[in-house]
């Protein structure tokens, strides 16, 4: 199994920071309602949508994920061509999935296991739909999985499926989307590396895929293909996959999490045991979360005060603490207060301000430096906007295998 590693750089200091962050799920409102402003990054690559329901992406652009035509990579935000009415974003590790405000999805970037959904196996450089689908109210992208969560409350998945984490109870990858059998009730999904994770409307918590590392919570390493209930787990508002790991927001504003701790991820303060099983709780009597936040191998907890915690993997300065030291309680990120949205990746963390400004922090590799060496940023700082548009590739219909 692929597990997730971290590149050595120049430690970073007091820098302006592009941006790359992960967000599990999204959720639809209607075309006329303001869209909330929302980022979501892969390996990466970074999305953003925007209050009028535009898009802007900027980051790694090997397999088109930034969905400007082009394969090259965009070291400030660049606008989507031509999309509009966009009201959720997700992000996998080289793919993008926005959801439409007429409740349709479309999907560009790798496509390699049919995770586009449009019955190929052909990436793509624009957005492409997903042909017949539609009623989806949230959208969620794994690694290399995609899932729609449709107004009644069932759930469609489709590309790579080797963990089982379409929950059709095969391994087959599929191309189009298919319907999560004897799922209903859902209120919310999350996508993980290789598992799925769907909140119920009674706050109880199934999970399918992967789990290798205890990561669905049903108290086993066994993989499951089909959807399991996470036993003894009730009153959650909120859930959030990462790597290896899952977290969950109780509805009191306390946490539990579960699966792979070799970082410190879960936040038990526990240092001898790499993997929890079953929801344990997070230590440090972590009290007042109103949001949570599942990376690579770190997790990060919005305060209802507007401050941010964050736990786990700290490599690449991922925590924003100014040091590389992993931690297994979480840690308050200094000097950061009115935070109303946070987001985790694969190797760093942002935060939108009530003042309309974004700060990221950890390693911003395809982000901002012009010569592209690898750079870490260990505090929160100003997310770069660009002065000017950058051109894209005029070829918009382009393809890349």
């Amino acid at each position: 199994m692929k597990k997730v590693s971290f590149k050595s750089g120049i430690i970073g200091c007091s820098c302006l920071l592009v941006i790359n962050v992960l967000l599990s799920f999204g959720f639809a409102l209607s075309a006329t309602a303001a869209v909330t402003p929302q980022v979501a990054a892969g390996d990466y690559h970074t999305i953003e949508l925007k209050s009028d329901g535009t898009v802007v992406a900027w980051g790694d652009n090997g397999y088109g994920q930034l969905g400007d035509g082009s394969t090259t990579r965009r070291l400030a935000p660049t606008p989507v061509p031509g999309l509009n009415g966009v009201t959720a974003i997700a992000v996998g590790w080289h793919h993008t999935v926005a959801l439409m405000s007429d409740g349709t999805v479309v999907a560009w970037g790798n496509n390699g296991y049919g995770q586009l959904g449009d019955n190929s196996t052909t990436s793509s450089l624009t957005p492409t739909p997903v042909p017949g689908l539609s009623g989806v109210t949230a959208i969620a992208a794994g690694g290399r999985h995609t899932v729609a969560l449709k107004s009644d409350g069932t759930a469609v998945a489709w590309g790579y499926n080797g963990y089982g984490q379409l929950g059709d109870g095969g391994s087959t990858s599929r191309r189009t989307p298919a319907p999560v059998p004897e799922l209903s009730g859902v209120a919310a999904i999350a996508g993980g590396g290789d598992h799925t994770v769907a909140l119920k409307n009674d706050g109880t918590v199934i999970a399918w895929g992967n789990n290798d590392y205890g990561q669905l919570g049903d108290g086993s390493a066994f993989r499951r293909r089909v959807p399991t209930r996470v036993p003894g787990l009730s009153g959650v508002t909120a859930i959030a996959a990462g790597g290896y790991h899952t977290v969950a927001l109780k509805s009191d504003g306390t946490l539990v999490a579960w699966g792979d701790n070799g970082e410190g991820q879960i936040g038990d303060g526990n240092t001898t045991t790499f993997s929890r099983l079953t929801p344990t709780p997070v230590a440090g009597k972590l009290r007042g979360v109103t949001a949570i936040a599942a990376g690579g191998a770190h997790t990060v907890a919005l305060k209802s005060d507007g401050s941010v915690v964050a736990w786990g993997r700290n490599g690449v300065g991922q925590l924003g603490d100014g040091s590389t030291t992993n931690r297994r309680d979480p840690i308050s990120v200094p000097g950061l207060s009115g935070v109303t949205a946070i987001a985790a990746g694969g190797y760093h963390t942002a935060a939108l301000k009530n003042d309309g400004t974004t700060v990221a922090w950890g390693d911003y590799s395809y982000g901002l430096r012009n010569d592209g060496s690898s750079i870490r940023c260990l505090a929160p700082a100003p997310v770069v906007v660009a002065e000017k548009p950058v051109n894209a590739s005029s070829s918009l219909s382009a393809r890349l295998q």
